[in-house]
């Protein structure tokens, strides 16, 4: 009897069976802008497509009369500007320091506490300190990052080079490698592909601290538009908006799953379909 955990969809069929539920949510969001319409034609909170199409577009391809700037590629580029700041020193972070506290018990002893204390702070309380400290301007979105994520991939990374079998490491020193060379030829190659996972699952959180941050203070950036806009309940700005967020993260963690594939093939062998 074949059961069910058995069955694997081929390629065209888990693109259909993925598009099935957005086509789903896309029925029922029509479905219900045309019935708030119906009974009130100047509704706003649930705009129909062609109007949100138009209005993208026009925020895409006219200047803007107050700036001059198209809007949505101006803010598109300050938050990506932000993010992918703060998405590389945190990185930069999690793998230097993730590294030293796996390997090294001396580092680990010391500084393990303190990394585990300052990822239980919850780093929108910190906003008001980082805008008191670094000001309104971008030094503070981009330390908000930071210290959003920066901790988690630490302490990820550091419990993925200490699960790696200290047989290895007495070998590499047996065959006499240096702390140095144990942590290039050993430590390093297998804790990229867990490093490009943990920034994966840390795209969420960024995208979140990035428009929390320039909700409270920025003049441009899409957390900014989205918050200038909502007092005028223009849900075809929000909507569209908050869709682009969406592909936009979406991409960014498509890149990553394909780079980690393509440059650490090792690490996926027999993992499921």
């Amino acid at each position: 009897m074949r059961r069910a955990m058995n069955i694997v969809p081929g390629r065209g069929t888990r693109v259909l069976l993925a598009m099935l539920p957005f086509a789903l949510l896309a029925f029922v969001y029509v479905l219900g802008s045309a019935e708030r319409r119906a009974a009130n034609p100047d509704d706003k909170l649930l705009p129909p497509l062609s109007q949100m199409a138009a209005t993208m577009t026009r925020m895409a391809t006219e200047p803007d009369k107050r700036t001059g700037s198209i809007v949505l590629w101006a803010d598109t580029s300050a938050s990506l500007q932000r993010l992918g700041l703060g998405l590389g020193f945190a990185t930069l972070t999690g793998l230097v320091l993730g590294l030293a506290l796996g390997i090294l018990p001396l580092v680990r002893g010391t500084f393990a506490p303190l990394v585990g204390v300052i990822s239980m702070i919850p780093p929108m309380a910190l906003l008001p300190i980082l805008f008191i400290v670094f000001g309104l301007g971008e030094v503070s979105k981009v330390v908000l990052i930071v210290i959003g994520i920066a901790p988690f991939l630490v302490r990820d990374l550091a419990m993925t080079v200490g699960a790696i079998p200290i047989e290895q490491m007495v070998k590499a020193q047996t065959l006499g490698a240096s702390t140095w060379q144990t942590v290039l030829r050993v430590a390093l190659p297998q804790a990229m592909p867990r490093l490009i996972e943990a920034l994966r699952l840390s795209l969420g959180p960024a995208f979140l601290f990035l428009i929390s941050a320039e909700a409270i203070a920025a003049e441009n950036g899409l957390g900014y538009r989205i918050f200038l806009v909502r007092r005028y309940l223009a849900m075809d700005v929000i909507l569209p908006y908050v869709a682009w967020i969406t592909l936009l993260a979406f991409l960014f963690d498509f890149a990553l799953a394909r780079i980690a594939r393509k440059g650490f093939p090792w690490a996926y062998v027999g993992e499921r379909v």
